[in-house]
């Protein structure tokens, strides 16, 4: 047992697999810098939307060779999926089998199961057998509508509101204490490189914390009125947040902050601890 372990842990951490994981990391960057992009345009009023992951995999499409790119996005999104179940399974960042572990490691799944969602929506833009899929917004809605329909139906989406705002304050966490370098191989780079980096990782995990904090208000509010339109995703999080008292200001910060996360997915790409 511990020899067929060994080899699908070899296989699962083997040089094709780091590969696929960093060009993962390096398409996560491209969607949200282009998801970033759009929402500045928007908050200085030159064009602009607010969208997701999903709107960003449409823009792409709708490039000169669009295609062709699309097809190593879907390869990106496929490793990246593939790499996050990695380390669910093979707890490769070494989160342990006490109930924290456990969570974190549940948590690498579900950004698994999203990406390969994803995934699977680009590959069928690429083949022309439909779109990227719903928006965030509609998926939230639609799922927020399920749960409403259950006995303690209400109870549930708070529950799931609840969660949300834990991801929310993880990622502040994040942003805080910048514990994300330890899972970089930064030896290479220079002082005032590693202080951009670090400032880079800070900014982009602070704008997905606000992204998620929105996304859990809104939740609570769905419940409370059993109204499931009131539920956002990420497209509907940046346009609340354009809504709001200085609001193209404070989605102006955001949509940087989201141009950051995007900057140091590339680092990551680069410069992650990956396959060890």
């Amino acid at each position: 047992v511990n020899e067929t372990k060994y080899k699908a842990r070899s296989a699962a951490t083997s040089k094709w697999m780091v590969l696929l994981a960093r060009l993962g990391y390096a398409i996560k960057g491209v969607v949200y810098l282009i998801i970033g992009f759009l929402a500045v345009q928007l908050a200085v009023g030159v064009g602009g939307k607010a969208t997701d992951q999903r709107g960003a995999i449409q823009t792409i499409s709708a490039l000169p060779l669009g295609k062709f790119l699309l097809v190593v996005v879907t390869i990106g999104l496929v490793g990246f999926a593939l790499w996050c179940f990695i380390q669910a399974l093979f707890d490769t960042e070494g989160k342990g089998r006490k109930a924290k572990g456990i969570i974190a490691r549940i948590g690498y799944a579900a950004v698994g199961v999203a990406y390969a969602t994803l995934a699977f929506g680009t590959f069928r833009v690429v083949t022309g057998s439909g779109s990227a899929g719903k928006s965030s917004t509609t998926s939230t809605q639609d799922w927020t509508a399920t749960l409403l329909k259950e006995p303690f139906g209400v109870a549930l989406v708070v529950l799931v509101a609840i969660v949300v705002l834990a991801v929310a304050c993880y990622l502040y966490y994040k942003a805080y204490s910048a514990d994300f370098r330890s899972k970089l191989n930064l030896g290479q780079l220079s002082a005032p490189a590693k202080k951009w980096v670090i400032f880079f990782g800070r900014l982009g995990y602070a704008a997905l914390g606000v992204v998620f904090t929105i996304i859990s208000i809104f939740l609570i509010v769905a419940a409370f009125q059993h109204n499931p339109g009131q539920a956002v995703g990420l497209d509907g999080a940046l346009l609340k947040l354009s809504h709001q008292s200085f609001g193209q200001l404070l989605l102006g910060v955001v949509a940087l902050g989201l141009i950051a996360y995007g900057i140091y997915s590339f680092v990551e790409a680069g410069y992650r601890r990956v396959g060890r």
